[in-house]
């Protein structure tokens, strides 16, 4: 019996993928015969044969290939892609802005803000650019002006997906701005950082582990600075503690990451920092640990 199925993995290894076959697609159908190897019966080889069936139906009619949006489990996909980009480039003017759009989730309402949020905030970043460098080249002034803007899955697993838009800005020197969205896959709502607690105790809390990692790196590497409240060599504006609604996302680990712009909380040499919450230290306080592990 494991040899049979080995044998329908090897077939539907060696089966030619079309170029127009999406990726994301092809990994999702690869992960779920893997799934089916560890069954057997006669029940699961047939369902695995018939998959072997669907990759090479799709090879050889365009049609099923164009149909693949009618099939339940990969119209349950979720996946990001570029939906626009914004290029400029004269002499030392210089602007690439990517961006992001989220495509399958059921709850369509909650996929078109979000898209029409990312466009939106990139539109009004070129539109700033374009006329940063009119005002520069109508005073005559020398100098460099670039923004560069795009985005990273931070997480994609069953349950999360969080996306990282970042912005960043060369006019001498380079600030680095990241926004995050973390969307719960499985109830198709966008988590906020308040909504993981009870109370908003969780800001003090967070803040004071937050604290003691800076003091304990700073300890290990002498090359670490931070800039923290009530400590020597500390700016005006030093970390006390987080916002609200902090920038944060959620890991494929199921750990909480605290998130601080470049210059927010240590030097520009630093560039973005980010913290790893313990579980232990926020688990009485979380509302679940549906997301945080």
């Amino acid at each position: 019996m494991h040899q049979d199925i080995m044998e329908l993995k090897r077939q539907y290894d060696n089966v030619p993928i079309p170029k127009e076959l999406d990726f994301v697609v092809h990994q999702s159908l690869k992960k779920g015969l893997r799934k089916l190897m560890f069954k057997e019966s006669k029940g699961i080889i047939a369902i695995a044969a018939i998959f072997i069936l669907f990759i090479g139906g799709i090879n050889i009619s365009p049609k099923m290939a164009n149909a693949l949006e009618e099939i339940p489990v990969i119209k349950s996909l979720v996946h990001v892609f570029t939906f626009r980009e914004y290029k400029h480039s004269a002499g030392t003017f210089n602007t690439d802005i990517k961006v992001p759009a989220l495509d399958g989730l059921e709850n369509k309402t909650l996929q078109n803000s979000l898209n029409q949020k990312y466009l939106e905030e990139n539109q009004k970043l070129y539109e700033q650019f374009m006329s940063d460098m009119k005002e520069m080249k109508d005073k005559g002034t020398d100098g460099h002006l670039g923004v560069n803007s795009g985005y990273v899955v931070k997480t994609d697993n069953d349950r999360i997906l969080s996306i990282g838009r970042y912005v960043v800005n060369t006019v001498g020197s380079s600030s680095t701005k990241f926004k995050y969205d973390t969307v719960d896959k499985k109830n198709q709502i966008l988590i906020t950082l308040p909504s993981l607690f009870k109370e908003d105790n969780y800001i003090d809390i967070i803040s004071d582990n937050i604290k003691a990692q800076m003091l304990e790196q700073m300890k290990q590497d002498p090359k670490k600075t931070y800039w923290i409240s009530g400590y020597s060599n500390s700016p005006i504006q030093a970390f006390a503690k987080i916002a609200k609604n902090q920038n944060f996302y959620i890991n494929n680990e199921g750990k909480l990451v605290i998130s601080f712009d470049k210059y927010e909380v240590a030097p520009g040499s630093m560039g973005v920092v980010e913290f790893i919450i313990p579980t232990e230290v926020i688990s009485d306080i979380l509302v679940s640990h549906e997301y945080i592990q």
